[in-house]
């Protein structure tokens, strides 16, 4: 199944059914008075967290969804039925934005949050509404009110509490593969990872976190150039980014301290607070490099980069500090606790308001 993360959708709720103008009428009771009942109210579109689904592409082929109208009232006082709401499953993760103003309606984050995205229309009032001491034959009603209509943008933020970035074939999905169960896609060619992969790491009973790989960035991702751009949103979750570095690159001309401050700035550009993010360097195929050459040549990167960041050694081809890194990384985790929760305001809204 491709990866689909960004899609364009249009809801609607339901128009409210209309009320009625009816009057009883029976047999011996020529001034029965009015029983005209009120329309049913239009049915809602919700949006529902669902952990089991992992992408967006049943919205590249259905666009549009609305919810049921409300059924007209009747006399003899019968109210009309209301509309069916729709829920719309989404995986955990999807932020929905209003395509046309670009508001924030709902963010998505945790297994089973609803999200109101079109509020079903009101229905209309029959006359027995209208009734009074000084109107007792009213022939009033109200028309049903349509639904709320919107133009949605549906984003997918992958949720991982570790971010792998780096420049193309730094060797982040053999890193991947060398910790988890994931088995992406391993060639000796730029721009094998096409779409972000998710991976488990398990440290032992009860302990483990999620690792994403992300396509590899190049100068300019932030205006379009290679892949990343398009998945640089899925990093904005993460609470720790371990930046690869190809210490052995196969062309000598490359150098991955120019490498690793034009991703840096790609970083900022697309979003200020990703640059603020705690950033790891993992210096990956070291197994390359002569044993007594490795010291200086971590001195020599570190003052390059002019960091204090942790850098760790690495290879992910043989394990070598495979282990080690992971540890490091699951210390990390447990001192800067979970995951932090949208913020109150941002959850408000994203649940309606209201309950169904």
């Amino acid at each position: 199944m491709n990866f689909v993360d960004e899609a364009r959708i249009e809801v609607s709720g339901g128009k409210g059914g209309n009320g009625c103008a009816s009057f009883r009428r029976e047999k011996f009771i020529p001034k029965g008075g009015p029983n005209g009942g009120d329309g049913g109210r239009g049915g809602s579109v919700w949006a529902v967290a669902d952990r089991n689904l992992n992408t967006l592409i049943e919205y590249r082929f259905q666009r549009k969804h609305p919810a049921g109208n409300g059924e007209h009232g009747r006399g003899s006082d019968c109210f009309g039925a209301s509309g069916n709401d729709i829920e719309l499953p989404m995986p955990v993760g999807t932020v929905v934005y209003d395509d046309e103003t670009g508001e924030l309606i709902a963010d998505l984050a945790t297994h089973g949050q609803r999200a109101l995205l079109a509020q079903g229309g009101a229905g209309g009032l029959g006359n027995l509404h209208f009734k009074s001491s000084t109107n007792r034959a009213p022939r009033q009603c109200t028309p049903g009110q349509s639904g709320q209509a919107r133009r949605l943008r549906l984003e997918l933020k992958v949720l991982a509490d570790v971010g792998l970035l780096g420049a193309p074939n730094a060797g982040k999905s053999t890193l991947l593969a060398a910790v988890s169960n994931a088995r992406p896609k391993v060639a000796d060619y730029p721009f094998t990872t096409m779409f972000p992969h998710l991976g488990v790491v398990r440290q032992e009973q009860g302990k483990g976190f999620v690792v994403a790989d992300l396509p590899g960035l190049i100068e300019g991702a932030a205006e379009g150039a290679g892949l990343g751009h398009r998945f640089l949103r899925h990093i904005s979750r993460t609470r720790l980014l371990l930046h690869v570095l190809d210490v052995a690159p196969v062309d000598e001309r490359v150098d991955p301290v120019v490498q690793a401050r034009a991703i840096a700035a790609e970083l900022g550009k697309y979003d200020p607070a990703l640059r603020r993010r705690p950033r790891w360097y993992v210096l990956n195929k070291i197994d390359l490099v002569p044993q007594e050459e490795r010291a200086a040549l971590l001195a020599s990167l570190r003052r390059r980069l002019r960091t204090k960041a942790p850098m760790l050694v690495i290879s992910a081809a043989t394990g070598e500090g495979c282990r080690e890194l992971m540890w490091a990384v699951q210390r990390f985790l447990e001192e800067h606790g979970p995951r932090e929760a949208p913020p109150p305001e941002e959850m408000e809204t994203a649940q309606g308001r209201s309950t169904p």
